[in-house]
This record gives structure tokens, sequence and C-alpha cells, in this order.
């Protein structure tokens, strides 16, 4: 049985994933960005064992949750499935910093950076649309959703190498273009295979029993500079360069150190 965090896991694939998990006997812990969304969580999935709220638009929020995941730890998983996509270009946080960049991109690098001890296990949520985000990480806080599902792959392709003295395997996962509220009821893709995906990974069973550093769709993983949209990924991701480009400016901008 492991003990795993997923953000983001009041509906969609977060939730899910959540009640596959525990359908197969883990001990497993929500997320919500308020009271309201962690009532609706309860209700989806009675079984989970605590909803943690918090709004990853504020990294003062974001930090806190850290703390809060650090003393209730030590986690087997925790997944990063959080994310923003369509019509939030105008919403900032809190402290002024734009939505969509706070949640998909500088909130995973805040938790990833202060849970101590770190789980066994980061999934990072990334998608196909990366394909289409900008490398040169230039104008970082107005990226669009897929200038952050690139940052997604550097993310968890860097902290696989940083946190890999302690044991920690760190994958970003592409669930496809599945059918979800932010997906479209009419997306092509199987949710199914997706669902699967998550739990493979946050077990690190199977097919992804000690690995790292990859990059994963429908339970397979893909290639750096395939040729499919849904199964390749960029080859920039592989470079630790750019990624540690990315960091330094995410530590510039939140004041938050990476992980010694």
């Amino acid at each position: 049985m492991a003990r795993i965090f997923i953000t983001g896991s009041s509906d969609g694939l977060g939730l899910r994933s959540a009640q596959a998990l525990i359908k197969r006997g883990h001990d497993v812990y929500l997320h919500a960005r308020n009271s309201q969304r962690a009532q609706d969580a309860r209700a989806a999935c009675p079984e989970a064992k605590d909803v943690f709220v918090a709004d990853l638009t504020s990294t003062e929020e974001t930090k806190a949750l850290a703390a809060q995941l650090s003393q209730t730890g030590p986690w087997d998983s925790i997944v990063h499935n959080a994310g923003l996509m369509n019509g939030v270009s105008h919403l900032k946080g809190k402290e002024g910093i734009p939505a969509l960049f706070a949640v998909n991109t500088l909130a995973p690098y805040i938790l990833t950076s202060l849970i101590d001890p770190p789980p066994k296990r980061y999934i990072f949520l990334s998608s196909g649309m990366h394909h289409g985000g900008d490398s040169s990480l230039r104008n970082l806080q107005q990226c669009t959703y897929s200038d952050s599902k690139l940052h997604n792959i550097l993310l968890a392709f860097w902290f696989a190498n940083r946190l890999a003295g302690k044991g920690v395997q760190s994958n970003a996962l592409n669930p496809g273009w599945v059918p979800t509220k932010m997906g479209g009821w009419s997306a092509p893709d199987d949710i199914d295979a997706a669902i699967d995906t998550y739990v493979l990974l946050a077990e690190g069973s199977g097919a992804a029993e000690g690995k790292t550093s990859k990059f994963w769709y429908q339970s397979r993983e893909g290639k750096s500079g395939g040729s499919g949209r849904e199964t390749g990924y960029k080859s920039v991701a592989d470079d630790e360069a750019k990624q540690s480009q990315l960091i330094e400016a995410l530590e510039k901008i939140s004041g938050v150190k990476p992980p010694q």
C-alpha cells in the first residue's frame, strides 16, 4: 500500500486516477483550491484519506501546502496533476502572478523543491500540446498552456537528475487528449488508458519500475524527438542547460531554492 497525493484532484483525471488507486488499496489524499471544491471532492471520493486545500495561483499558499505535505509525510508518490488551460489569460493570483503560469509551472517547482523528505516518485503532467511550446523560455510568466506543458517535462527531467541520489524517480506523463471537462467530451483518446498510466507511475510498477526521467503515454515510454505527437517528446527537453535555465528563472521568481 502506498501513500499518494494528487494535486487538482477534485474532478477530472485527478479524481478518476485517485478513485482507481483507492480501489487498488492505496491511501490517497486529494487536493482542492478552496473549501467548496474540497467538499465536492469528499463527496465524489469519500474513500480518500483527506483533502488538502490550497490555491496554487498563490505562491504563499503553495509554500504552505509544501509545509503541510512535509509534516504529514513521508509520501510514496506525488502527482503534479493540477492545471489550467483556456480562458484564464486575464486571471492573476494573490501575488499578481498570472494564474496559468502559477498553477502549471511554478507550483510544481515550489512543491518539489520544498517537500522534505521527498517522495519516492514524482509525476509531472504534460501533454502532446507541449510540441507547440516555446523552448526559448522567454516571457515565462506569460506562458501559454503549450509552453507550460513543455516546462513540465523540463522540470520532471531536471528533478530526476537532482534527486537521483535520494532514490527519487521523476517522470512526465502525457495522458493524451481525453474526454474531460478540460479536454472536451468529444476528445478521441482512451481515458482508461490514461488512468492506467497514472496508476502505473504512482505505483512505480510494471514497465515503470525503477524508471526515471522518462516521458510516458498509455503506459509506454515515449521517444525523444519521436514523430508521434502523443508518443514522442521534443528533444529540447533532454537539454540540461535548458532545464537549468528554467530552474534558475523559477527560483528567481519564487524566491524558493531548488533542493541541494
